[in-house]
């Protein structure tokens, strides 16, 4: 297609996607009482006109004019988002699919049905810690201190908390990827496990919104669990590769092995010894070699 005619189709998929947006962020409008209810529930609240002390509960609060509307849109937006996504994924799905070939397309449906159940356990296990997380958070408060939260702090933790729990639940997987596009093998990736492992605590320490040990156990784990899963596929698939093609984990400037066992290539058939050499001409008397034309036999 010219570029003219793949910036038109662009433009369509992308308007069919934000129209399903639009669509469902209209009827989780209706809802955003309970999705409000549902944000707030990792928070221990304090009750009506109750105000204690020493991290025990925490008030939510607005602290603008403006701050019910803007954080209402907002998490009718990201319920919207999250509702639609069988329609945008398809419309993406659809853009890019014409450009690859069937084993490809084949890789690419594995990979997107194993993507989303990964990200779906990142994100429960993320509204599974967010409580436990907030409570170990909110007992460091003073005896002396009160907590109020406001709603747009508490929005952004948890969809900070969602997005990163669900994105690294997909690190295994690019893995995979690799090792199935030949970048890396398996035994390589086995051999990385000392730094990967210390390099997922370190990431969950500074990635989990909540800096607590609790959250950068909770994220650290399973991915650790995960990554060892990915090295068990990655040599599975090594040796499937090998069994098919004993040269695929080759470098471009490596050589194969030569195999040098003499195998039989069954009989000659014998060449009479009037066509073995050409009729030479009769030699001098002293036995010197025949020479014809200046040359000898050999020649």
């Amino acid at each position: 297609m010219p570029l003219a005619d793949h910036l038109r189709e662009l433009r369509n998929r992308l308007a069919k996607a934000m129209l399903a947006v639009t669509i469902a962020s209209v009827v989780a409008a209706f809802y955003s009482q309970d999705l409000m209810r549902i944000l707030a529930s990792p928070v221990h609240a304090c009750e009506q006109g109750q105000l204690e002390t020493g991290g025990k509960c925490a008030t939510i609060v607005y602290t603008d004019l403006l701050s019910p509307f803007t954080t209402t849109v907002k998490v009718v937006m990201m319920a919207g988002i999250i509702a639609a996504c069988p329609v945008w994924l398809y419309q993406l799905w659809a853009f890019v699919a014409p450009g690859l070939h069937k084993n490809e397309k084949k890789y690419t449906y594995f990979f997107a049905a194993a993507a989303v159940p990964l990200f779906a356990a990142g994100a429960y296990l993320a509204f599974v810690i967010m409580p436990v997380s907030m409570s170990v958070l909110l007992s460091i408060t003073p005896d002396t201190a009160a907590n109020f939260l406001e709603v747009d702090k508490i929005l952004d933790f948890a969809v900070r908390m969602v997005l990163i729990f669900g994105f690294s639940f997909e690190l295994p997987l690019i893995l995979i990827m690799l090792n199935v596009a030949g970048a890396v093998t398996g035994q390589r990736m086995a051999g990385w496990w000392r730094g990967v492992v210390m390099g997922i605590f370190v990431f969950g320490a500074i990635a989990t919104p909540s800096t607590d040990p609790l959250g950068m156990i909770a994220l650290a784990g399973p991915i650790i669990v995960l990554y060892f899963i990915a090295v068990g596929i990655a040599l599975l698939n090594d040796r499937r590769r090998r069994r098919h093609d004993p040269d695929a984990e080759l470098d471009d400037d490596e050589a194969s092995e030569l195999d040098l066992v003499p195998e039989a290539v069954g009989e000659i058939e014998a060449v009479p010894a009037s066509r073995a050499l050409p009729e030479q001409a009769s030699g001098e008397a002293d036995g010197r070699s025949h020479r014809l034309n200046g040359y000898d036999d050999v020649t």
